[in-house]
């Protein structure tokens, strides 16, 4: 085909990042926030968005927001804050500022496969550098392959997704000090975490990047993300960002949302409640290993059998994530993630892992909750 040879270099070898459609079974491959909002807050929310010109265009800085996010989050005002849909737009943001076909992207693997898919449809490089069998990073060989390929850019999530949990604080300190370029420190997990960056923000390197979003928080269908860091790079990366980009209907839900981040954080103690609750439980399955979890989802390795557990689990009307083909070494074989979901699609996945374990042992145990 004609059109094919003007496509960029690459593009016809790289996947697209497909998500399943809705299909009625019990969505937790996500990692949503499950529960909806108060009555009464969804009320007040409805009366604001009426009050929405949608004939007119939105404030393309979103500046009541990012007051707003200062405010509620401790985001020091000589810092820069940069709105996006999603981290998902906010990562393209970055890489339009700063992937060149002669630089490269680094990460870990496995990581957010959103930073590789990025990387590549900008022309750029990227090295992915294998965690260790804890999932922590390989420091020496990291910082070997920062220094010989001088990346751009560094993602880092914090929690790490798929594994879910948090690298070692000195690790990362040691990377954003021989870092050649910016260290994005992706927290899209930090309601879950306990632990972040952003607090110490305005005293690290002008290079580091801290990055959110609302929709693990509880906004999945509104995707809004903010990137903070030093306000004279977050000047420059609004230079690619097209005007417009946040819709008014989103920059007043959000708004509201983090008006009453209360609530929403009483949410993420429940979801806490329940991690704590199905690790008792994961534990006592055989043949099951559990990676411990500072997010709002477990990582599983079923070995031998992962395909079908997860043929299981969808027979039984529940959907986890198969992370077959996710990373480019052995770190994920054999291995589901699924979120931590509200108390009845928790109990329901678990009475289905139950229910699978006659298959494959032999045992008198007993399923209890």
């Amino acid at each position: 085909m004609v059109w094919q040879k003007h496509l960029r270099e690459g593009l016809l070898e790289t996947n697209a990042c497909r998500v399943p459609a809705p299909d009625g079974r019990i969505k937790l491959d996500s990692m949503e926030n499950p529960h909806t909002w108060p009555a009464e807050m969804r009320d007040q929310w409805l009366a604001e968005l009426a009050t929405v010109d949608v004939n007119r265009y939105p404030d393309s800085g979103g500046q009541e927001l990012k007051q707003q996010l200062r405010a509620v989050y401790g985001i020091a005002d000589h810092c820069g804050v940069l709105l996006g849909n999603g981290s998902d737009e906010l990562i393209q943001i970055v890489l339009a500022g700063f992937a060149r076909p002669d630089a490269c992207v680094l990460s870990t693997d496995p990581a957010f496969v959103v930073y590789g898919l990025a990387a590549k449809s900008y022309g750029s490089g990227l090295v992915s550098v294998a965690l260790d069998e804890n999932f922590q990073i390989d420091l020496s060989t990291t910082l070997a392959e920062i220094e010989t390929h001088q990346p751009a850019v560094i993602f880092l999530a914090y929690p790490n997704n798929p594994t879910g949990n948090l690298f070692k604080v000195a690790d990362i300190q040691k990377i954003i000090n021989i870092a050649p370029g910016v260290v994005v420190i992706d927290e899209a997990y930090q309601p879950f975490a306990g632990a972040t960056w952003l607090d110490d923000l305005a005293d690290l390197p002008d290079k580091v990047l801290v990055m959110r979003t609302l929709s693990k928080f509880g906004l999945a269908g509104v995707r809004m993300g903010y990137l903070a860091g030093n306000a004279g790079l977050i000047e420059e990366l609004e230079k690619v960002c097209m005007p417009y980009n946040i819709k008014p209907m989103s920059l007043v839900t959000a708004r509201f949302a983090v008006e009453n981040h209360h609530v929403f954080e009483q949410q993420a103690d429940g979801i806490l409640r329940e991690r704590a609750s199905m690790e008792q439980v994961l534990g006592a399955f055989p043949l099951l290993r559990r990676f411990p979890s500072n997010a709002n989802f477990f990582l599983i390795k079923a070995e031998g059998y992962a395909q079908q557990l997860f043929e299981h689990l969808l027979e039984t009307g529940i959907r986890v994530k198969n992370l077959v083909g996710v990373g480019t070494g052995e770190a994920l074989k054999d291995c589901l993630r699924f979120t931590v979901g509200a108390r009845t699609e928790n109990d329901s996945l678990l009475a289905a892992l139950a229910g699978y374990y006659p298959k494959i042992e032999k045992s008198d145990r007993s399923f209890v909750r």
